[in-house]
């Protein structure tokens, strides 16, 4: 029998749930109206687990990708940039172990057919084997590969067998030995690749969180064994130092050490880095020690030497792996969720994404005051014009807007996260110093600026 405390705990669970259900609902709805984010193949009703990025959530999206990329990249000198095919040889994921044993647990409603993962079912309808959906009976628990199977040529036989990566790493392993043999790298030294990685999951849910087609942000350090756990705390370090780059508070983001018992089959050491999701505290990051496993796998699967020779200490072993792993998805969605924003500005309700400006896919929006107004438009165009040219960089982002009334255009560029927008009046055109007006998105607050200061202060308020 249920207690009044269990009741009222319960209550309170299902309230909570209903909350984080809201906001990843309004979440969705601003990511399309405004082209973040779209259902893939949303014309023909969708394909689950697929999600197609509109013109603002590619720039945020390479946002994010180019923070990376200069982190743990272009500011290092012991790490080497990869791009390596989505297609590999079968005898690679036979020899990593994915072939036999990449599954997850399934579990098939007897009534309704559906499918789902054994594992992320509620403690009740496991036990009891009761499907979620219908109330209908839940089948045998087995296992299901996840991987995309595909064929290479024209002919469909297991010669011709391929798969779609279902993770970026194997790729940087098996051309270890290509860049040993063309760079010369002394240990420690990184492989580092972003790219997609493909699985056929059970139950995508949670909009980009689990999906089936993905990106990854990976490195694959190799070092000599002995100093592994240097390289393992030096990289907790800077997964933390990128989150704060893409303006996540450390506040939300946790590091969960994994239980020995729970570890992968080639880890010794495994920590989560896990976020406070609207749906609940879950993955964002992983840092794994790897040790030798997959070097030695490739090595003894394909018969070419994968070892390494310390010419200093005259001796030769296989390298042990440190693997930071981020994802391009998860950080994106991470940095909307924790962005979003409703409260009320001039006595009516708006809607914003607090995002970083190192992020947010337009840093800067210019205005004429009213488009109809030649000598307005005209000046509005001439400081767009040298705004592009000081902060429109890569997939940074400086828009002209004249479209709608001043207040509409504000609520818009609120709702798509640019931090500044800059009107320009009767007075840019008429007075001395030719102030243009900022607006600061977070506070709604106006600052008349004379317009020889415009770059400096715009440059000091973005951070560059």
């Amino acid at each position: 029998m249920k207690t009044p405390e269990n009741k009222k705990e319960k209550k309170k669970q299902l309230a909570s749930k209903g909350d984080a259900n809201d906001v990843m609902e309004n979440l969705i709805s601003l990511c399309k109206r405004r082209g973040f984010i779209f259902q893939g193949s949303d014309i023909y009703g969708g394909l689950a687990g697929t999600w197609d990025y509109g013109p603002l959530g590619v720039a945020l999206k390479n946002n994010v990708k180019d923070i990376w990329w200069k982190r743990f990249v272009t500011d290092r000198e012991d790490m080497y940039g990869m791009d390596a095919a989505i297609l590999m040889n079968q005898g690679v994921w036979k020899a990593s172990g994915h072939v036999g044993g990449f599954s997850d647990p399934l579990v098939e409603c007897q009534k309704c057919k559906r499918r789902f993962r054994a594992d992320q079912l509620e403690p009740e309808n496991r036990e009891k084997q009761v499907c979620p959906e219908c109330g209908g009976k839940l089948g045998a628990e087995r296992q299901f590969n996840m991987m995309f199977k595909t064929h290479v040529g024209a002919a469909e036989d297991e010669g011709s067998v391929s798969y779609l990566r279902p993770e970026t790493a194997q790729g940087m392993f098996v051309n270890f030995k290509n860049v040993l043999d063309t760079f010369h790298p002394k240990l420690p030294f990184g492989m580092a690749q972003i790219g997609k990685a493909f699985r056929n999951e059970i139950a995508p849910r949670d909009f980009l969180f689990r999906a089936r087609e993905f990106e990854q942000m990976e490195i694959e350090y190799f070092v000599d064994p002995k100093d592994w756990k240097k390289s393992f705390e030096h990289f907790i370090g800077e997964i933390r130092g990128f989150a704060e780059d893409v303006g996540l508070p450390s506040a939300k983001v946790h590091e969960h050490e994994i239980a020995p018992a729970d570890l992968a089959h080639y880890s010794r050491r495994t920590i989560d880095f896990e976020f406070d999701w609207p749906f609940g505290r879950k993955e964002l990051y992983g840092l794994a020690y790897r040790t030798d496993f997959d070097l030695k796998a490739h090595s003894s699967a394909s018969g070419v030497d994968l070892s390494y020779y310390d010419e200093e200490a005259k001796t030769r072993f296989v390298p042990h792996v440190i693997e930071p792993s981020l994802g391009v998805d998860r950080t994106v969605l991470a940095i909307l969720a924790d962005a979003y924003r409703e409260d009320e500005l001039g006595g009516e309700k708006r809607v914003f994404l607090k995002l970083a400006p190192s992020v947010a896919p337009v840093k800067i929006a210019v205005f004429p005051l009213l488009k109809n107004k030649d000598a307005l438009t005209a000046k509005a165009r001439e400081i767009y014009k040298v705004l592009c040219a000081e902060f429109a960089r890569g997939s940074s982002g400086v828009e002209y807007d004249e479209s709608g009334s001043i207040g509409k255009r504000y609520r818009r560029q609120d709702e798509i996260g640019t931090p500044f927008c800059v009107t320009v009046d009767f007075d840019t055109i008429e007075k001395p110093h030719n102030p243009v007006t900022v607006r600061d998105r977070d506070t709604g607050a106006q600052e008349s600026i004379p317009l020889k200061d415009l770059v400096s202060l715009l440059a000091q308020k973005l951070g560059k």
